[in-house]
């Protein structure tokens, strides 16, 4: 007669376990939660009292990534946040011999679980550490299960090591070839999640790295944006977290869980990557007159030419019988107005006044005279161009290369949304490509309105702009006293240009005072009247009917759609080599 098989609903309840443990370790995202769940329900199978899970290095040592032991008190590594001061178990002396000494490297090496009833007693493995350890605490290690875990690929990426397992009476014994082998099960599951898991990781690390090569580059391209690419993000991610714990109007339900936190790092990494595409000489242009290289130069060039064909004719003058006294304060008088007309020239050329109206007609008055070049022919001595420039009201910028300054912003957008973001980044482009736009619809490059926009969009706007005010490392610009910046930002505030309410929670959560105290100097820092900038209340503006809000979503300004650039996005989009 058959006798029931006892063990059966104890098999069956182990089976069920190992399948809702291999859905919760398919479901973690963070590694220190993993590891800490593979660990401590390895150690609850077996009722261990103690465990320990290595990774390998790419230096072939496994390193200490978790430890447990119940009787101890000992909880190191995993969620608890204390790192374990331990050396790595190398896989290899320094010979290159394999390391066969230490079970758990030999375990790693051989690929095959070892199964210790007795550490003391055990022959072939040197456990003399592990006796010193059990002196130093007053403690007992004596079985002893050490399972290598492999990925998908037969490839060992770690060991997880129990101790002392307990039987019913709480006494220790020996593990069971029946506990080997659900552990072993286990170990399986976990190999495959933990590297799942370590290759995402892998991929963000690359893509962080790939992410800071281009901010890199705009660094290299530009000395005066680079600092902006890396203050940015941080000062975003500073509002946030202050938007996030805000309970009031329309933050009250806004919050971020982790993959939405790294959306938002990745995309204010990510704000100004078209500026790549912008040319050095326009992101640069120090002075009105600067392309490759600054033409005042060449208009002193002309000048001098100018002054040295108005002394020939002096001497001329003089070799043809004209009045000495006479000729000489002609002479002198051209001389001087020359001199002066320049000194204005290098004046304006600056840019940092604005340009009245008495000054731009100087400039043209300038621009009639004439010098002769070297085929004799009269040249005049400013070009078209050149007075175009100089004729700037503010700044050094003429209307087509603002144009193109703001342009960078097209890119972005367009190099963004060729990029095959994955779901949980799929608001990078939004988040990265909204940060001029204003609450009235009058930024660019879409021109979207108030509430078509995404928080953190809008929180990068304020950042942006902050950072921009208070900069010390622009060429046309000196950074400004934080006061003024924040003066100029409560304007924003009033003609619906910035947020009010997230203006307001930067001045309310302290955040501003929080950066400047890291990066603005100590110069630039002064007392903010926080109160006048809260009293400022917004003026009214009419929202227009949703058909059009929508279809400014869906496309850019008309003043932007010949900056489109088809041959940066193409390739990508078709999948070409």
């Amino acid at each position: 007669m058959t006798q029931p098989n006892t063990d059966a609903p104890e098999r069956l309840a182990q089976l069920e376990r190992l399948h809702r443990i291999g859905l919760a370790l398919s479901a973690e995202r963070n590694k220190n939660r993993l590891v800490e769940i593979i660990l401590l329900e390895a150690k609850e199978m077996c009722k261990a009292d103690g465990g320990t899970l290595y990774l390998r290095s790419d230096e072939d040592c496994l390193h200490f990534e978790i430890m447990r032991t119940d009787s101890l008190g000992i909880a190191l590594g995993g969620t608890t946040n204390k790192p374990i001061h331990l050396p790595p178990v190398h896989l290899f002396d320094d010979e290159g011999n394999e390391n066969h000494r230490n079970v758990a490297s030999h375990c790693a090496l051989s690929r095959t679980s070892v199964n210790i009833a007795d550490a003391y007693d055990a022959q072939g493995f040197d456990f003399s550490g592990t006796q010193v350890f059990d002196q130093k605490n007053g403690y007992r290690t004596q079985s002893v299960l050490t399972i290598p875990m492999l990925n998908q690929e037969e490839r060992v990426i770690g060991v997880l090591q129990l101790l002392n397992a307990q039987d019913p009476q709480g006494q220790t014994c020996a593990f069971s070839p029946q506990l080997q082998d659900v552990v072993e099960a286990l170990a399986s599951q976990a190999a495959v999640a933990l590297d799942n898991q370590m290759l995402l990781a892998s991929q963000r690390t690359l893509m962080e790295a790939f992410i800071k090569l281009i901010a890199g580059a705009i660094d290299a391209k530009s000395p005066y944006t680079g600092g902006h690419c890396r203050r940015v993000p941080l000062l975003t991610e500073m509002l946030t977290k202050a938007a996030c714990e805000s309970n009031e109007g329309l933050l009250a339900e806004f919050n971020l869980n982790e993959e939405q936190w790294y959306e938002l790092h990745i995309a204010g990494w990510l704000h100004d990557c078209g500026k790549i595409t912008t040319p050095v000489h326009i992101m640069d242009k120090a002075t009105k007159l600067e392309k490759i290289y600054d033409r005042l130069e060449t208009v002193k060039a002309r000048f001098a030419a100018l002054m040295h064909q108005t002394e020939l004719r002096f001497l001329r003058g003089l070799a043809e019988g004209a009045d000495p006294q006479q000729s000489r304060t002609e002479f002198e008088t051209e001389v001087l107005a020359l001199q002066d007309d320049l000194q204005f020239l290098e004046t304006a050329n600056i840019g940092g006044e604005f340009m009245s109206d008495d000054k731009k007609a100087r400039v043209q008055a300038i621009a009639e005279r004439t010098w002769l070049d070297h085929r004799g022919q009269p040249q005049p001595v400013l070009t078209e161009d050149e007075v175009s420039n100089l004729l700037i009201a503010r700044g050094t910028l003429n209307d087509e290369e603002r144009l193109q300054i703001n342009g960078h912003m097209v890119q972005t957008i367009r190099m963004l949304e060729a990029l095959p973001f994955p779901a949980n980044l799929a608001r990078v482009p939004e988040y990265a490509g909204g940060h001029h736009e204003k609450m009235d619809g009058g930024g660019y490059p879409k021109g979207i309105y108030a509430g078509d926009m995404s928080i953190p969009a809008r929180i990068m706007a304020i950042a942006d702009v902050f950072e921009a005010l208070t900069a010390q490392d622009r060429p046309y610009k000196k950074g400004k006293t934080l006061s003024e910046s924040m003066r100029i930002m409560g304007e924003m505030k009033r003609w619906n240009h910035l947020d009010p309410a997230l203006l307001d929670l930067f001045v309310t959560s302290g955040v501003y005072k929080a950066y400047a105290a890291k990066f603005v100097p100590a110069s630039q820092i002064d007392e903010v009247d926080e109160a006048a900038l809260l009293a400022i209340e917004p003026k009214g503006f009419e929202l227009p009917p949703e058909p059009a809000r929508a279809e400014r979503k869906q496309g850019f300004l008309e003043a932007y759609q010949p900056l489109i650039r088809d041959a940066l996005t193409e390739p990508l989009a078709n999948n070409e080599t």
